[in-house]
């Protein structure tokens, strides 16, 4: 699965690397990026690929009741994504690239869960393989744009940490992905040499947010 990651990086460094369409925007970094808030999503557009903002945990377009009725929706397993009434309409026809500097995950260690942030080991962004869905809220009408991201079965790097992980996408998969095409997913991120290191148990709090979350937690042990 994926239930925390940052967002930590400057306009011009998304604009060049997905090769973005329209203004400047003033990114505010993430370190803990949390379920249910509000992430930057690139999604296709008439004028190209733009960065827009979505709830993470997608909303399909069919859903009557509230978002405090809604179950977890912000990862979508790449097995049965294209058939799961939650997600089956989004994957057909709404696909999303989301950018990340890394990730966090917990390794069950005993009675406790070790934190541990991966990243991408040249410092680009990683690119999850996203899809998205455009909501009406019946109790304000507001319009709410949702997405969520695709999970595969961990690769042998990722295996030592947890069984699942993201569904990782480099830059000549793109517009293959966004495109729709054909469903086979990249599945294990073979192309990006992927990093990792333990971090304070502190990301566990929605609440704590900055750079420090990051760093390594010497008292742990490198895998």
């Amino acid at each position: 699965m994926c239930g925390r990651f940052t967002q930590n990086y400057t306009w011009q460094e998304v604009f060049d690397y997905y090769n973005l369409t329209g203004p400047a925007i003033n990114l505010q970094p993430n370190w803990n990026v949390a379920p249910t808030q509000t992430i930057h999503t690139c999604i296709s557009t008439n004028d190209g690929l733009s960065l827009q903002y979505a709830r993470w945990g997608l909303v399909p377009g069919w859903w009557k009741k509230s978002l405090k009725e809604l179950p977890s929706t912000i990862n979508a397993r790449s097995e049965t994504v294209a058939e799961k009434p939650m997600f089956r309409s989004a994957f057909k026809a709404r696909r999303c690239l989301i950018p990340a500097g890394g990730f966090y995950e917990w390794q069950r260690a005993g009675d406790t869960k070790q934190p541990y942030f991966i990243a991408r080991e040249d410092g680009l962004p990683l690119t999850f393989a996203g899809i998205w869905e455009t909501w009406k809220n019946p109790e304000n009408g507001e319009a709410i744009v949702s997405t969520t991201i695709l999970t595969t079965a961990a690769n042998a790097f990722m295996q030592t940490i947890h069984h699942r992980m993201p569904v990782f996408l480099e830059a000549h998969e793109f517009q293959p992905w966004l495109k729709g095409g054909n469903a086979d997913l990249p599945s294990d991120g073979k192309e990006a040499a992927l990093v990792c290191h333990p971090v304070s148990k502190a990301v566990g709090n929605v609440r704590n947010n900055g750079p420090d979350l990051i760093e390594p937690n010497t008292t742990q042990l490198l895998l």
